[in-house]
């Protein structure tokens, strides 16, 4: 099967980038709250295999950087202060997966800190904030999902299980929810919600107003495959011979929905990401100083961050190969789906 190589290899490839921000401590050389107020702005810092005087070194380094005369914000490398990058290095203390105690990142340097993209204007290093602001996105993304897809089966579930006028009251609900502005609405929730509230909160209160908004089309589809396959020749089989709701929903048509939710997971994904990003962008999601991709690009809303300092730019670029692992996951799962019915469908038929 072609699809099934193409599957494997997104799924590695999804699989690799969401290790890298679930263990964004150890990634990450610095702690993300961390401030140096005296180097405010700083631009990211090239690594080099290759010194000033055409030496080559097999341990990458990087210059430090220095405030280039007659200006206050522009600067230029030190040739003269070379800062080598120590592998495994002890820094500041971290909780790898949540709970194991450690103090040892992947990289890191003695005396003067090598800021691979630069830093804010609180000097705080922008590399271990996308790192560890990647937790923050990319989960409530994935929890957002997941509420989603758990009332869209059991609202398209129902309806086209049952049917009738249970299946009339759910489906206008769900064509008035289909019909609104999802993103408007999502504003509206979460700016008539609190806005004072803790970290923790904000991230839960971001999950249920992402989850609740963007039911509707998943419902529909579940409602689709649902009224398919309980007409077919085996679920009819099992309803004569005795089966209850609860194993015909269970045994015979749960997993004919399996493809549609994986599919559907893999597209919202990114899009609760991105509206995780807008929320926090415009100040209603986790609230300074937890990093998140969205108050990470909200320094840009000053023109002077706009245009003086491209590289606050970077963090929006962290989700594309995410946004590209999981469409292509999605395209992957769709095709695998087809083949898996068809398949499922023969043995059952036999």
């Amino acid at each position: 099967m072609r699809s099934r190589p193409t599957f494997v290899r997104w799924l590695v490839i999804l699989g690799a980038l969401h290790a890298i921000i679930v263990c964004a401590g150890f990634f990450a050389p610095y702690d993300p709250i961390e401030q140096d107020r005296k180097n405010p702005y700083l631009p990211p810092m090239p690594l080099h295999l290759m010194d000033a005087q055409g030496r080559l070194h097999l341990r990458p380094f990087a210059y430090a950087l220095k405030l280039r005369e007659g200006t206050f914000d522009q600067y230029e490398q030190d040739f003269t202060h070379p800062v080598p990058m120590k592998l495994f290095t002890s820094g500041s203390g971290y909780r790898l997966l949540g709970f194991l105690p450690l103090r040892t990142h992947l990289f890191g340097s003695e005396d003067t800190r090598i800021c691979l993209l630069g830093s804010d204007g609180y000097g705080r290093d922008q590399f271990s904030r996308l790192l560890y602001g990647g937790q923050i996105s990319l989960l409530a993304g994935i929890l957002g999902a997941a509420c989603t897809l758990l009332i869209g089966v059991c609202v398209g579930g129902a309806a086209g299980y049952f049917g009738g006028w249970r299946d009339d009251a759910l489906m206008r609900i769900t064509e008035l929810f289909m019909a609104l502005p999802w993103l408007y609405l999502l504003f509206a929730l979460r700016a008539f919600l609190p806005l004072s509230v803790s970290p923790l909160k904000a991230f839960f209160l971001i999950v249920a107003v992402i989850g609740a908004v963007g039911w509707a089309r998943p419902a529909r589809l579940v409602r689709g495959v649902v009224l398919s396959a309980k007409e077919r020749d085996f679920v009819r089989a099992a309803r004569g011979f005795g089966a209850t709701h609860g194993y015909l929903w269970r045994r015979h048509i749960l997993p004919e929905t399996s493809s549609v939710l994986w599919t559907q997971a893999t597209i919202l994904v990114p899009q609760f990401v991105l509206a995780e990003m807008t929320l926090s962008f415009l100040g209603l999601g986790v609230p300074e100083p937890v990093p998140s991709w969205g108050n990470l690009l909200s320094s840009l809303q000053q023109y002077s961050v706009l245009v003086s300092y491209w590289w606050m730019y970077l963090p929006a670029l962290a989700m594309v190969p995410f946004f590209l692992g999981y469409l292509g996951l999605a395209s992957s799962l769709q095709e695998q789906g087809e083949a898996y019915k068809i398949e499922r469908r023969g043995i059952l038929g036999a």
